[in-house]
């Protein structure tokens, strides 16, 4: 019999994961779902002879030397072979480092020339000729020798998936399996320059802000350890019956304290951030954080709706190129991580399989608008494809929509932040030095006050 290896979730949101004989995909459904447990991924599982793992494509080319990889095999060629000014360039620019905007780049100008009918092979050829970047170069060599042997361009991406993110490595996936290519690298395009245009915002709202929220701590310290004492002193010498006010006489104390048990706080951080680790990488943490990742505030809505809409967007490739309903959602469904995301897309397809409505998981799960299911409804009954491309138009308006509200929203919350902060500055250090410099002390040490 087959053996297939799944992923499942149990009535109390615990994943659990297993490799199991049975003869066949919806024979193994059934008896997950007599056993109460609702299905995330399975996949066939095959014994295969173990070869020794040596990489493919370029390394194999250049010098058969186990364990090195073709990114250092290139890399190393390259520098043996530069020269001088090449060194010294190379040296001040920092250039082998890939920066977000280099597959950018990188990214446009593939998708242009794809646009202009050039295969994948030529198109490759021409970019690498035009890439500086020595790093990026060698690993733009290393997919072109595996396009030259045959394999899809994704699957050397996915080797270097410290390069490129994980979203548009599948989105280059779903491209090549659905056969549109063009279309899935305009996409990506797209996803390249939003999210680097949203960190852009969030850079310039947030680092400013965090920039004065530090320097405000650090002011506070500074005056509760050297201005305070410095004052009471003060007040000591010249024999004045003034103290310093009570929240600042607390907050010395809670200072000092921390001070002298620093081992304390920093073991119960340290703890802390080591459970939250921990917890965060077992299955039931993971699904517990990623179904937080789209109820938290703020945020939530935004991820759900551009995760839903990559999905829409990859299906709607599938459907474009003759594929069914449920061979789309298959190869679409890897456009995100989020086990919520993907134990909803299992449900579907299990749903398919038994005849019910493949839209039912996301309408349930209280995450999609109502506005989402009812168009993906009535693209059911008409024209499915054509209301998706209604739907991700809609999808496109909403998250701007989204993006504007948070724009706005946060900006607030972080004044409200280095507001409270400077208030509790004020109080703190600021007050007590203003009273000095008012000289009032002085009065109750002339015993006048």
């Amino acid at each position: 019999m087959p053996i297939y290896k799944y992923k499942a979730i149990t009535e109390n949101g615990v994943v659990v994961t297993n490799t199991i004989e049975e003869k066949n995909k919806q024979s193994l459904i059934d008896r997950l779902k007599r056993n109460k447990l609702t299905p995330i991924n399975i996949e066939a599982t095959f014994q295969k002879k173990k070869m020794p793992i040596t990489r493919k494509n370029i390394g194999s080319n250049i010098n058969n030397v186990e364990g090195l990889d073709s990114a250092n095999l290139a890399s190393n060629k390259e520098k043996q072979n530069r020269t001088l000014f090449e060194k010294i360039y190379f040296g001040i620019t920092k250039s082998e480092i890939i920066t977000s905007r280099d597959i950018i780049v990188f990214t446009q100008n593939f998708y242009l020339l794809k646009k202009a009918n050039f295969n994948n092979i030529h198109a490759l050829n021409t970019i690498i000729q035009s890439t500086d970047n020595y790093s990026l170069k060698g690993i733009l060599e290393d997919i072109l020798a595996g396009v030259e042997a045959g394999e899809p361009i994704y699957a050397t991406m996915e080797y270097y998936d410290n390069v490129f993110p994980y979203l548009y490595i599948n989105m280059i996936k779903v491209g090549e399996l659905s056969g549109n290519l063009t279309e899935a690298l305009e996409q990506a395009v797209k996803y390249l320059e939003d999210t680097d245009s949203l960190n852009r915002k969030l850079r310039n709202i947030l680092i400013p802000n965090i920039i004065q929220f530090v320097l405000l701590i650090i002011m506070l310290l500074i005056g509760t350890l050297v201005a305070l004492p410095a004052i009471q002193k003060l007040y000591d010498t010249v024999g004045s019956s003034a103290t310093l006010p009570p929240v600042s006489i607390w907050f010395s104390n809670v200072i000092n304290t921390i001070i002298t048990y620093w081992y304390i706080p920093t073991i119960i951080i340290i703890g802390v951030v080591a459970f939250i680790v921990w917890y965060v990488k077992t299955p039931k943490g993971k699904y517990k954080f990623d179904k937080f990742k789209y109820t938290m505030p703020i945020f939530g809505k935004l991820i759900f709706a551009i995760d839903f809409s990559r999905l829409i967007k990859a299906m709607l490739l599938n459907l474009n190129n003759g594929m069914r309903i449920q061979e789309s959602l298959e190869v679409a469904k890897n456009v995100t991580r989020n086990s919520m995301f993907l134990s909803m897309v299992e449900s579907s397809l299990n749903n398919i399989i038994v005849g019910d409505s493949w839209i039912e998981p996301f309408e349930t799960s209280n995450l999609a608008t109502p506005m989402m299911t009812e168009m993906l409804k009535i693209g059911m009954n008409t024209n499915l494809a054509e209301m998706m491309e209604k739907l991700t138009e809609y999808m496109e308006i909403d998250i701007n929509n989204l993006l504007n509200k948070i724009i706005k929203i946060l900006p607030q919350i972080v004044y409200g932040i280095v507001g409270i902060v400077l208030i509790f500055f004020v109080l703190v250090v600021l007050g007590p030095c203003i009273e000095v410099y008012m000289g009032g002390f002085l009065l109750s040490a002339y015993g006048l006050g």
